[in-house]
């Protein structure tokens, strides 16, 4: 198998080490600039946290409507393209304005746009996996992809982190201007290395247009879920991701131990530091090794850290904690997102990732519901993580079952006998 990276390839993971940045944006510093805006509202730390869950909820259902229908129409020939600028322009001007919401309603609001708009160029970006490589390349490609994206979002958040400690910190800097900085910064990285993919894409799979593109798009999505019924391998794994990511998107750790802000933003850095390696390591090893053997192996990883994480009491705990998470959690996550890629149909995944991510965002939501509900009754952070370890043998077996429907549908012969 080649394992030169063409220059289509290449433009395609610049553009994860763009958005990732938002990503790290989203999980960080946001939160704190809207605790911030909130405070000085009057509004107390338990609504302030009630609206950014309700924001959060929003943009969650806005990308299940927004996103299998947007990638329907985007499968159409020519459209996946523009569809995709429009998202990423979307996002990168709703995130500048951020910077300037200095009302907490206006934030929350932009903030929906803003994440509503990553979420949708994401979709459309998986989907273009299809078009920019081969088969039996995907798993190396998409590794690369999130392997980039750890390390090169690291460069924008470490200047965001600086613009905070220079206002939190050393009040060099005003809210206001804090704000602003980090937003910019992030808004450009995430536009710049997006505009090469954008330039050099072309869709080569594709859905004709008709007469009415518009009802052709609609028509076409309707039409997926009911091919999903006849497609048990792309069903089965879409159970199974839906498990087993739960519980990669809802670990969080080290506050109840007692970790404050700038050590929580330590930590996730080491995350995404380990991680650069990990990935790549992966998709190297997807070119000897099975990606069905590599996802099992990550699956049963996550399944040791959830319980090792009911377990935690010290701090030097935590940290072998997010060191292990890094190691997989890049690779689960490409691994997953090529071999899904592998089993649709290439002219149909705009509809297909769409669904892909509502069950993804799903997860996260049950995920973190389940470790909210967990950690209230017992009163134990540690076992709301731990609970979690109960989904991955489930997404396990899932998995395994949508690996055996796929090899029968390959070597049909080895089927038995009605």
């Amino acid at each position: 198998m080649k394992s030169e990276t063409t220059t289509l390839e290449r433009k395609w993971i610049w553009y994860d080490v763009g958005n990732s940045a938002f990503t790290m944006l989203a999980a960080t510093l946001l939160p704190i600039f809207f605790h911030t805006l909130a405070g000085n509202a009057g509004i107390s730390e338990t609504t302030y946290l009630a609206y950014w869950a309700y924001a959060s909820s929003v943009v969650t259902v806005l990308v299940a409507i927004l996103g299998p229908t947007l990638g329907s129409l985007s499968d159409l020939r020519g459209a996946k393209g523009k569809f995709f600028l429009g998202s990423v322009l979307v996002g990168t001007i709703s995130c500048v304005l951020l910077g300037f919401a200095v009302h907490w309603i206006w934030f929350l609001l932009v903030f929906v746009l803003a994440k509503t708009a990553y979420q949708l160029s994401l979709v459309l970006y998986d989907s273009m996996l299809c078009d920019i490589t081969t088969e039996e390349r995907m798993d190396e490609v998409s590794a690369k992809g999130y392997a980039w994206g750890y390390i090169g979002s690291c460069i924008p958040f470490v200047a965001t982190v600086i613009v905070y400690v220079l206002y939190a910190m050393l009040g060099l800097l005003p809210l206001v201007a804090a704000s602003v900085l980090g937003c910019a910064i992030t808004a450009l990285w995430w536009l710049g290395w997006s505009v090469p993919l954008w330039k050099s894409y072309r869709q080569t799979h594709y859905v004709e247009v008709g007469e009415h593109p518009a009802r052709e798009g609609f028509r076409n999505l309707g039409g997926v879920f009911h091919e999903l019924g006849a497609n048990r391998k792309a069903l089965w794994f879409l159970v199974a991701f839906f498990f087993f990511i739960d519980g990669v998107y809802t670990i969080s750790y080290g506050t109840s131990l007692g970790l404050d802000t700038v050590g929580l933003l330590a930590a996730l850095l080491v995350t995404q530091i380990v991680a650069f390696p990990s990935a790549l390591l992966f998709g190297r090893l997807s070119r000897r090794i099975a990606a069905e053997k590599l996802i099992s192996v990550c699956i049963l990883a996550y399944f040791a850290v959830t319980v090792y994480a009911a377990f935690m009491t010290h701090l030097y705990q935590f940290w072998i904690l997010a060191v292990v998470v890094g190691l997989f959690q890049g690779s689960i996550q490409s691994l997953a997102r090529s071999y899904f890629a592998k089993i649709i149909p290439q002219e149909k995944s705009g509809e297909y990732f769409g669904i892909y991510d509502i069950f993804g965002k799903g997860a996260s939501f049950t995920g973190t519901l389940l470790v909210g509900l967990v950690t209230q009754l017992t009163g134990s952070q540690n076992l709301g993580v731990g609970v979690l370890s109960l989904m991955f043998p489930v997404g396990l077996l899932f998995f395994l079952l949508s690996v055996r429907t796929a090899n029968r549908n390959e070597h049909p012969e080895r089927m038995p006998e009605a």
